[in-house]
């Protein structure tokens, strides 16, 4: 038997017994624990799909202690400009282990859910208001908004400037030159 379990945001599939490294959980060393966010559960060949998570279905765990995870370097360099940065860091995460999966609903509530929907059908058939009373209630009168005007184009005075004179095609008289004088011999 096994199950998928969302812990501390992350998916893991765990099974009776296993030991688990999770993202760093505040409880103390030896305390219980339940997850209610059961994804899937696989038992003998049946499997069980939440939607999202299966109703009633818990995995409980115990807490072994924190452990650091190992050793990650963050290296950062700039090329050609003589910059190097070092870094170092180490997770913390949280060791458990699993003690039980459970993956029945509790049967209390499943038989309590099916008597209230077999009530509320018929209350639901009284609680419609008859048709006749919908068309005598008067709807108010909508409040009138001010009127907007819309705004006109107006047209642009005639500048003052002179108008363009017209070219003419027409030829001008040519220029009279003054006669040249002839010379007496």
């Amino acid at each position: 038997m096994y199950a998928i379990v969302e812990i501390a945001g992350l998916q893991y599939k765990v099974e009776k017994d296993q030991r688990l490294y999770v993202n760093r959980l505040n409880v103390e060393t030896g305390k219980k624990v339940k997850f209610d966010r059961v994804l899937l559960i696989e038992d003998k060949g049946d499997v069980k799909v939440g939607a999202p998570v299966i109703d009633g279905a818990k995995v409980d765990a115990t807490v072994n202690g924190e452990v650091k995870g190992d050793k990650i370097l963050v290296f950062k360099k700039k090329r050609r400009k003589g910059y190097q940065k070092m870094n170092g860091h180490r997770q913390i995460f949280t060791s458990i282990t699993i003690n039980k999966i459970t993956a029945k609903a509790p049967a209390k509530r499943a038989a309590a859910q099916g008597a209230e929907e077999k009530e509320a059908a018929p209350k639901k058939v009284a609680a419609k208001k008859p048709a006749a009373k919908k068309a005598t209630t008067a709807k108010k009168p909508a409040a009138k908004k001010p009127a907007v005007k819309k705004a006109t184009t107006a047209k642009k005075p005639a500048s003052k400037k002179p108008a363009a004179k017209k070219e003419t095609t027409a030829k001008k008289p040519a220029s009279k030159k003054p006669a040249a004088k002839k010379a007496d011999k």
